[in-house]
């Protein structure tokens, strides 16, 4: 199904504005009476609400393919153009953003891994599946790989020649979330799932025509503060040019509070509460091998974290940093964490939780959480809690839109005010890899991804801010 223009959904938009609730359940009728691989008008079900600010204008299939399985996403708004991680292409699909089709999959000259499944057979082994991690600054896309390695790919260069490097951070499992600085001269990437996990600072391509990335630091951090053994990972990283620090998130960390347990057998006393995580903060100019706690003179460390467990890390006004708390790391979590870079003074935001990659859209000043681990409300008649959360730039949670049970990655393009949202494909409850099982009525019935998407097959969906109109 070929995608409308921009201005065709728009108007399609509007019209959204008036559907009546009998229209949708005839909407949901005809979509649970078609065949699983038919086609209908996308932006239908819990997934396009007509009420909220933030509302769905398209959705954009990957031709050829299902989504079945992916990481993370980034825009680059100078080039009009939307990255997703995509294993099941094993490589980097590329959507335009000003005319909202899909243009191309970067990096099939030399693939990823793609969809590496565990021993068993039975689920993605993340761990070892890329592409992973995204991030792009000028003609330079860099993305992460299950292997250990960061592809460079020249995004003017022929499709058949675009990767220029592949460089290993001297891991052996996959090189996930990253971020560059402002000029993009400078790359700061995360091995979550090595032992000891760290980061790598790279000196990166900036503005240059040709590449040059080369490694500059590994940096683990100290084991009484991230003990070995367990599993414990470091998460995504973003970069704050007031500071010019990169913040990355930890999920779990030692002694926060003191005595805590973080999640395995022996590692904190019997019954003792689950540990919050913390966020790592590194000086490009002045890496250290080694991060310990943090110091406050050198602004350097890791700083213990109230009450989150978190995932992704976005920066947003007033200096503040957005993270991604999850129960899945901090059990029984129910708030995201705001807090600011200078003086780590922090708010707790309400009533959204569960995000993995998160995004500030400066285009009209809201944060964005790709939620796929939210609470499901009481009394809520879908298979999974999963949402879009948006949250203003005073850290008020304003609305939650459900989303495919898959959709934990979001980026936004802050020229155009759009905000991206993957939706994983829609699978039978027993498939490998799992699909959607945010049914809408049971498994069987429509899921939410598949509503937003109009098609079984996975897709990008498209929103809108409050400003995009304007």
């Amino acid at each position: 199904m070929a995608s409308p223009s921009t201005s065709t959904a728009v108007a399609d938009q509007h019209a959204r504005a008036t559907f009546t609730v009998a229209a949708w359940l005839a909407a949901l009728l005809v979509c649970t009476a078609v065949s699983a691989g038919a086609q209908v008008p996308p932006c239908q079900g819990p997934g396009a609400p007509t009420t909220t600010q933030t509302q769905c204008l398209t959705a954009i299939p990957i031709p050829g393919i299902q989504l079945k399985s992916f990481d993370i996403s980034f825009v680059n708004p100078d080039r009009a153009e939307y990255y997703l991680a995509d294993r099941a292409s094993k490589g980097v699909d590329i959507i335009d953003t000003r005319h909202l089709q899909f243009k191309r999959t970067a990096g099939l000259d030399k693939p990823f891994k793609g969809i590496v499944l565990n021993t068993a057979g039975t689920a993605v082994n993340n761990a070892a599946s890329g592409p992973a991690g995204v991030v792009s600054h000028g003609r330079w896309l860099y993305a992460g790989d299950g292997n250990s390695t960061v592809h460079v790919i020249d995004l003017d260069a022929p499709s058949a020649s675009a990767t220029k490097q592949i460089l290993s951070t001297g891991g052996i499992l996959r090189v996930d979330e990253m971020a560059l600085t402002s000029d993009g001269t400078l790359l700061l990437v995360a091995n979550n799932a090595d032992e000891p996990s760290f980061v790598t600072l790279f000196s990166a391509n900036g503005d240059e025509d040709s590449s040059n990335v080369s490694v500059m630091l590994k940096t683990t951090i100290d084991s009484t503060i991230l003990p070995t053994g367990f599993g414990l990972g470091i998460e995504q990283p973003a970069w704050d040019p007031k500071t010019k620090r990169f913040y990355t998130s930890i999920p779990i960390i030692a002694n926060n509070p003191e005595g805590c347990n973080y999640g395995q057998p022996g590692s904190g006393p019997d019954h003792a509460i689950p540990c919050s995580g913390g966020l790592l903060v590194t000086d490009p100019d002045a890496p250290n091998a080694i991060e310990g706690a943090y110091d406050p003179v050198t602004n350097t460390g890791v700083i213990k974290l109230n009450a989150c467990g978190p995932n992704g890390a976005t920066v947003g006004p007033h200096d503040n940093l957005l993270l991604g708390c999850t129960p899945g790391n901090l059990p029984g979590s129910t708030t995201t964490l705001v807090i600011n870079a200078t003086t780590h003074n922090y708010a707790q935001v309400g009533g959204i939780t569960g995000s993995d990659e998160v995004w500030f859209n400066k285009g009209d000043g809201r944060y964005y959480t790709g939620s796929n681990n939210a609470i499901k409300s009481a009394g809520s008649a879908l298979g999974r809690g999963s949402v879009l959360g948006v949250i203003d730039g005073t850290s008020v949670l304003i609305e939650t839109i459900p989303q495919s049970s898959g959709s934990h990655s979001v980026a936004a393009d802050s020229e155009r005010d759009l905000i991206f949202i993957p939706q994983v494909y829609t699978s039978a409850p027993t498939a490998v890899p799992l699909g959607d099982q945010n049914f809408t009525a049971g498994a069987g019935k429509p899921t939410v991804g598949q509503l937003i998407c109009g098609t079984p097959n996975g897709c990008i969906a498209v929103y809108t801010g409050p400003h995009a109109e304007d």
